[in-house]
């Protein structure tokens, strides 16, 4: 699977996250502004010396922007473990990825994949009883079919209070629950941990599960494999760097990060490969 962000897409994230315009960038680097905008819609850049001085404009990476912008790096392809099935959906012919965690009978869903119908199919071959939903956040791609999904057995939805108003369609009060950091949610023997993880939208939370071989934790949009989600609103660009690199890249480094859209990756790849890292 290739991954979600091209180099242009990197760029106008941190250009735009950052409050720069293309010609802020261009006196910053010294290149011309239609070559920024260009290198924004797609275009290659010319050498390694003109990604080294974006990227420090633009206060990234320079090594894994190269990699990615020059090398075409791609993580190493990770599989679920047995407890843990993708539901892939599609909007408007985008893909999104959703997650289906089962144990002992039980199961938790983890976003909707906008397909909520293949959830409730994928439940049913199983002979799983859905637990709990877990949302990363409140975008259509990964909530819209909750209504559907509590036909089907009305449970506890998490997601952070503020982003209630971004569903399209809201259960009740006392359906929604709050994922409070740290707060445990039990499916079969395994136990899912709320991380809240602000920055792609203000509600966002990651959802990992601290299995001694298989330690995973679903990221929705706050991370993808070499780069991060656009930050709504722009504002937040800051609070969503705090999240990737204090919390999603603070856990332990062979954490499997499984994400909304683009491949699965992994702490430690994302330690060496992510352009919005920086260490201490």
């Amino acid at each position: 699977m290739p991954l979600e962000d091209e180099f242009s897409d990197i760029l106008k994230k941190a250009r735009v996250g950052r409050g720069l315009s293309v010609g802020d960038v261009a006196r910053a680097t010294g290149l011309p502004g239609g070559d920024i905008s260009a290198l924004e819609r797609g275009d290659r850049p010319r050498d390694r010396a003109e990604v080294r001085a974006l990227a420090k404009a633009l206060g990234l990476r320079a090594a894994p922007l190269e990699q990615i912008a020059v090398d075409k790096w791609e993580p190493v392809a990770q599989q679920p473990p047995s407890w843990v099935d993708i539901v892939h959906g599609s909007i408007n012919g985008y893909g999104v990825q959703g997650y289906l965690v089962h144990d002992n009978g039980e199961a938790v869903i983890v976003d909707t994949a906008y397909n909520a119908a293949a959830m409730v199919e994928a439940l049913g071959k199983r002979g799983l009883r859905l637990v709990a939903v877990c949302l990363t956040h409140g975008h259509a791609d990964h909530a819209d079919g909750l209504d559907h999904l509590l036909r089907h057995r009305e449970v506890p939805v998490y997601l952070g209070p503020e982003d209630r108003d971004l569903l399209s369609w809201r259960p009740r009060a006392d359906v929604l629950a709050v994922p409070q950091d740290g707060h445990p949610i039990t499916v079969g023997r395994r136990t899912v941990l709320c991380m809240p993880t602000p920055g792609h939208t203000p509600g966002g939370v990651c959802y990992r599960v601290e299995d001694p071989r298989h330690p995973i934790c679903f990221v929705g949009d706050t991370l993808f494999a070499g780069s991060i989600g656009r930050s709504n609103p722009s504002k937040l660009y800051p609070t969503h760097l705090e999240s990737v690199r204090g919390r999603v890249l603070a856990l332990a480094p062979e954490y499997r990060l499984f994400p909304g859209h683009g491949p699965a990756t992994t702490v430690e790849e994302e330690l060496q490969h992510n352009p919005f890292y920086a260490g201490s």
